[in-house]
């Protein structure tokens, strides 16, 4: 008898997650992240030789497109953070191109999206996307651990895990992607406290949305202790801390018989024994 393939972990509460970026736009949005991968998609889209006409930007917070970009495709789908649910209203071959940025961080079922987001393309379509993952926020990781083992005894989810560039790698893979492609993109913010890096955590409605955090409000003395062990580890000379922040970009393409294939074996024209006797005389 067949049996269902087990679900996804539910690590995120997607709800609390749409009121912290609803939040963050009556603050006024902290967009110095959005509006660097902005500027990156930009550029990589330009070094595409084809051209998208249906489009589609995925849970963008404010937004991906900028500008006159808009004005290339035909038509442009935006796709906003409603419910728990993630399950996305696009139809099957609708799409010549998916987008996203800094949202799929807070995805329970990654591999279950992409693959959503590969159903929606059409033969030869694109995903382009941009998710914080790798080392990010790890300075803020550690001292919140040890403030905590310190002051309270205990350790309590503080920061989202991330994935790292060959899990994402895997999972386009994974998806049915032909031809994925990841890069890391480490940006360094430094800022003068713990405290104005938690600022513009809100403001990016990016503050802690585990299912397992800590429901009590945080103590003053934590607080306190996490700052000061933020500063003690983290500080360039002048006293000021760093913040890490590692953009994962992804791409791949829903295959098409004119893409690139790779050779099947046993069907090279030269053996590694000739090209090792090469290498030998040259």
């Amino acid at each position: 008898m067949a049996q269902n393939p087990p679900s996804a972990p539910v690590l995120f509460d997607r709800v609390l997650l749409k009121r912290r970026l609803d939040r963050a736009r009556k603050l006024g949005p902290a967009t110095f992240l959005l509006d660097r991968v902005a500027e990156d998609f930009a550029d990589r889209l330009q070094a595409v030789t084809r051209n998208f006409a249906d489009v589609a930007d995925i849970w963008t917070p404010g937004g991906l497109l900028r500008g006159g970009m808009a004005e290339r495709f035909r038509s442009v789908t935006r796709v906003d953070v409603a419910s728990d649910s993630e399950t996305l209203p696009l139809q099957p071959e609708s799409l010549d191109l998916a987008i996203s940025a800094l949202a799929l961080q807070f995805v329970n079922d990654l591999p279950g999206v992409l693959a959503q987001i590969r159903r929606a393309l059409r033969p030869d379509g694109l995903l382009l996307a941009a998710m914080i993952g790798g080392d990010s926020l790890n300075e803020l990781r550690q001292s919140f651990a040890a403030a905590e083992a310190e002051c309270e005894g205990g350790v309590s989810p503080r920061v989202a895990p991330f994935a790292d560039l060959r899990d994402v790698g895997s999972l386009l893979q994974r998806a049915g992607l032909a031809l994925p492609v990841t890069d890391v993109d480490r940006i360094v913010v430094r800022y003068d406290s713990a405290f104005a890096l938690m600022a513009d955590l809100r403001r990016m409605g990016a503050t802690n949305i585990l299912l397992e955090r800590r429901r009590a409000p945080t103590r003053r003395a934590t607080m306190l202790r996490m700052a000061e062990v933020y500063a003690e580890r983290f500080a360039d000379r002048d006293g000021r801390i760093r913040a890490t922040f590692d953009v994962i970009w992804l791409s791949g393409w829903a295959p098409h018989e004119s893409q690139p294939k790779p050779l099947k074996p046993g069907s090279a024209t030269a053996s590694l024994e000739e090209a090792v006797r090469r290498g030998r005389k040259g």
